[in-house]
């Protein structure tokens, strides 16, 4: 990284990229993780932190969909399957493009049991791409989903998706951790916490 200045409570990065001269390349950053884990809001802390950067929510850009949309439950259907598909491919390439025009990118997704997020392989493949796993306890993410669901049915809408996210993620983790994914337990040290172990991180990336 060209520079890094910190500063308590207010830590900023700062890096060349293709806006810099053409020097390196900004970074992308992929945040995963079940329900109620924190993705958006350290997406959004982590993007912060750059001169120039953009955060994408996937959810947002699957949810454009007006009349048609499946959302995720138990079972998924191939309309969901397509949506995803969709959503996570057009994520890549806004993520490709920004990046192109220097900006450093976050984007914001869910832990996907059924594809494993096998939709991003051609983003794995590009330079630059930090994958982190958002990945507190489950009890943690069941407690913090109590404290912000709006309804009862949200909230057994919500932890249902989380006891389906675990049990996955169980299998999964050496998985992960053998393909480079940064796996980080965001029960404590909150979000600035989480943003600055995803910044080392993103040093040992860097040529």
């Amino acid at each position: 990284m060209g520079s890094c200045s910190t500063r308590m409570g207010s830590l900023q990065f700062k890096g060349k990229g293709r806006g810099d001269k053409g020097q390196g390349v900004r970074p992308i950053f992929l945040i995963v993780g079940g329900p109620a884990v924190g993705k958006s809001t350290t997406s959004r802390a982590l993007a912060a932190r750059f001169p120039k950067s953009v955060h994408i929510p996937v959810d947002d850009l699957r949810m454009m969909v007006v009349a048609g949309l499946a959302q995720p439950g138990a079972a998924w259907g191939e309309a969901l399957v397509e949506q995803l598909r969709l959503a996570r491919e057009n994520a890549t390439h806004m993520a490709l493009r920004y990046r192109k025009a220097g900006f450093a990118v976050v984007i914001d997704d869910f832990w996907d049991p059924f594809s494993h997020l096998g939709e991003y392989t051609p983003l794995f493949k590009q330079p630059g791409v930090i994958k982190v796993l958002l990945y507190p306890s489950q009890e943690t993410a069941h407690a913090r989903n109590r404290a912000r669901a709006d309804t009862g049915s949200t909230q057994a809408y919500l932890d249902e998706g989380i006891r389906l996210t675990y049990d996955s993620l169980r299998r999964a983790l050496p998985e992960l951790e053998a393909a480079g994914w940064l796996v980080l337990d965001t029960g404590e040290g909150g979000v600035e916490g989480a943003v600055m172990k995803i910044f080392i991180e993103q040093k040992q990336h860097e040529p």
